[in-house]
């Protein structure tokens, strides 16, 4: 079947539209299309099709799609699931180029229904109509030479630039009634349903050239294609912003993993990944997609990160001021020329620091006044203009100096009225001049938050997946292989390291000991002093039951701590043939403790972690997670991620650590699970960094791989 984002125009732009299942009862869905079609004024032609009805809504109904006197591109199918296959069929055969299967029955309903789902796509592919849905709630498109709502939503949105995506039907009838409530001009809407055959995917490459969108607003619950939603994602995200709220992020879809990376790696992290890869804005609700709609279909992005605040209170500035420091943008500095000229325009209880307060006698006039001086500081790259009614002085009014001032400049100008009367219309005043008003303090700040970090998105170079050609593969291939004919999941601590030294990973001197006299030896080869650990695959936290002893400085104290060892693990119940031995290694002091990890996720793929190592890992959770591949912008952006990023800068007269070594070293891991997918989770933990020109160095490494069944 052509997949190509043409094909969905008899989607959006059907020259005829058929409503198969058209009905005569009122409370039906079949009535409630055909008539959203004929009142919002479809500039095609429109044929109700029902076999026991000679008229449907004062229009000629026709008993079947064959009998219909015109060409139909789109065939809106409201019948029950059991005649959606004849109807589909037909609809194939009198040439039909898309369906928008309003029915449910099919694969959400699990068993017969997912059977159902396969034929009839199959019936669609047969015949090369590209489909929507089954089990959702339509298609609109406001383009006044379309004009077409061939939806069940009991309103329709104004005409706007944005489009919405829905995979929820009942979540897509709420999104077109908030649309209009909250004045979001909307210019397209899709309900994707169970996605048998149209995406989201197909839909975000339709709207990257759709000139009639600016914003693409999604709600979705599952991916079809992660991997080709990245692709297409980022090339839409170079043209316009793309924001969606994703549902099913809770901790109970989380599966559970060995690794310090796998336990964490369920949080929903895959999906906050991959949008940042693909710069994609994540909201966690759906008042989040529409603070970003009223910002992103309004208002021009801002040049920088520096807000400035006017209003008439001094409450709701504080909170709007604490909002934009605590989400990462400035509140700014203004220059004193523009103090000056406040002072001469507001009475002398007013504040012209920032936020302006301009006191409660503050009128349209002086909003007028204010925003324009304030718009014209250099250190200024947006507003936001807070209003709360007082006595004496009208919403409209303000919303009208708020327009005049704001509409049209390259700054983005965003107001706030707080007070219920007059608001509806002063919104619309607002909306209608292109400057997004907002009930609340947190809204616009949200709003601005997005579209700044849309703004870094443009500009972020666009980064290089680095291959390294140094990697000793054949060395991990036959520490892998030996490991599959062993029967083992697990690799011992020193097979760990090895694997990862294969690919250029720094590994302080080991060496395995089965005996108290091979550890001494082995202390003599590595260097003193030493650590003991022992090596029991099966035990994650070794110092826990004792199978670990640092700081040993001589032969004879390897020999006692070896025996000393052993006597811990037998009595934390450690059986003998749990434990193979012990690992030696050289002792390293200084340095930060990192982690770089990695988790294989089924839809996914490899996932990348990197945060502080350690005890801190699980103390803190300060991690960060990409999709594999990593670019060196990705490996960048991780490490600045971290919440304790400034340990790794340096603090209090102390050194920073090699940033770029560990860049580099996020990458070498990258690169080592795309070539062997058979590694289901990695963790090189503690990744111990030093300052620039010493190289970093792993302590410990744990692998676990997948069974043969997950890896082919």
């Amino acid at each position: 079947m052509d997949r190509r984002p043409e094909t969905l125009t008899a989607i959006f732009e059907p020259k005829g539209v058929a409503v198969v299942g058209a009905s005569r009862r009122t409370d039906t869905i079949g009535y409630v299309i055909l008539d959203s079609l004929l009142r919002d004024g479809y500039t095609g032609a429109v044929y109700p099709v029902n076999p026991r009805a000679e008229v449907v809504h004062s229009m000629r109904a026709y008993p079947s799609i064959a009998d219909l006197p015109g060409p139909v591109d789109l065939a809106v199918i409201v019948v029950p699931k059991e005649l959606v296959l004849q109807a589909a069929s037909e609809c194939g055969e009198a040439g039909v180029k898309g369906l928008v299967v309003i029915s449910a029955g099919f694969r959400e309903v699990g068993g017969e229904g997912a059977e159902r789902e396969r034929e009839l796509l199959a019936v669609a592919r047969q015949y090369g109509m590209r489909m929507v849905g089954p089990n959702c709630m339509g298609v609109l498109n406001t383009d006044p030479a379309v004009s077409m709502n061939a939806t069940f939503a009991p309103t329709t949105p104004p005409t706007g630039n944005v489009a919405f995506l829905s995979q929820s039907g009942a979540m897509g009838v709420t999104i077109l009634d908030y649309a209009r409530e909250y004045g979001i001009g909307v210019s397209k809407f899709l309900s994707l349903g169970n996605k048998a055959d149209i995406s989201g995917n197909d839909a975000l490459e339709y709207l990257k050239d759709d000139e009639r969108t600016s914003v693409i607003l999604m709600y979705l619950e599952s991916f079809g294609n992660p991997r080709h939603f990245t692709r297409i994602a980022r090339e839409v995200t170079q043209v316009k912003p793309v924001v969606a709220v994703k549902a099913a992020r809770t901790r109970a879809g989380a599966r559970a993993g060995s690794s310090h990376t796998g336990a964490m790696a369920g949080l929903d992290v895959a999906t906050d990944a991959l949008f940042a890869q693909c710069g994609v804005i994540r909201v966690d609700t759906v008042e989040g997609l529409f603070d970003m709609g009223m910002g992103f279909g309004n208002a021009p992005l801002p040049k920088g990160n520096r807000v400035a605040v006017v209003t008439n209170a001094g409450g709701p500035g504080i909170i709007i001021a604490d909002a934009l420091e605590s989400q990462g943008l400035e509140v700014a500095e203004l220059t004193e020329e523009t103090k000056t000229q406040l002072r001469e325009q507001l009475p002398e209880e007013a504040s012209v620091n920032n936020p302006v307060d301009m006191i409660a006698s503050a009128d349209a006039d002086s909003y007028r006044s204010v925003l324009e001086t304030v718009l014209e500081d250099p250190g200024v790259d947006a507003v936001i203009a807070s209003f709360v009614p007082p006595v004496g002085v009208h919403a409209e009014d303000v919303a009208r100096a708020i327009t005049d001032t704001a509409a049209g400049r390259e700054e983005p100008a965003m107001a706030v009225l707080m007070g219920r009367k007059g608001l509806r219309e002063s919104r619309a005043l607002l909306n209608a001049a292109s400057v997004p008003a907002f009930i609340f303090p947190e809204s616009a700040v949200r709003a601005l938050v997005g579209m700044d970090r849309y703004r870094r998105w443009l500009e972020r170079p666009a980064g290089r997946v680095r291959v390294f050609d140094d990697v000793e593969k054949g060395r991990v291939a036959g520490i892998l292989e030996g490991a599959e004919s062993a029967g083992r999941q697990r690799l011992g601590e020193y097979d760990a390291l090895s694997l990862v030294e294969a690919y250029g990973i720094p590994v302080v001197p080991s060496r395995p000991a089965g005996t108290a006299e091979e550890a001494v030896r082995a202390a003599e080869l590595v260097g003193f002093p030493v650590v003991l650990k022992v090596m029991a695959p099966e035990i994650s936290h070794k110092s826990e039951v004792g199978g670990v002893i640092v700081g040993l400085t001589s032969g004879r104290e390897v020999r006692g701590a070896y025996y000393e060892m052993m006597d811990r693990l037998a009595g934390s119940g450690v059986g003998k043939d749990a434990v193979e031995g012990v690992l030696v290694q050289r002792m390293v002091s200084g340095g930060r403790e990192a982690i770089i990890g990695t988790a294989f996720d089924p839809s996914f793929g490899p996932l990348i972690m990197f945060g502080l190592g350690g005890i801190y890992v699980e103390a803190l959770g300060d991690v960060v997670f990409r999709v594999h591949p990593v670019s060196d912008i990705d490996a960048a952006e991780m490490i600045r991620q971290v919440k304790g990023y400034r340990l790794l800068e340096g603090v209090r007269g102390e050194k920073g650590v090699d940033v770029d070594a560990l860049q580099e070293a996020i990458q070498r891991i990258s690169q080592l699970v795309g070539d062997f997918p058979q590694i289901a989770e990695l963790d090189v933990n503690p990744f111990v960094a030093f300052e620039p020109g010493k190289r970093p160095i792993a302590l410990d490494a744990r692998v676990v791989l997948a069974s043969q069944a997950e890896s082919e």
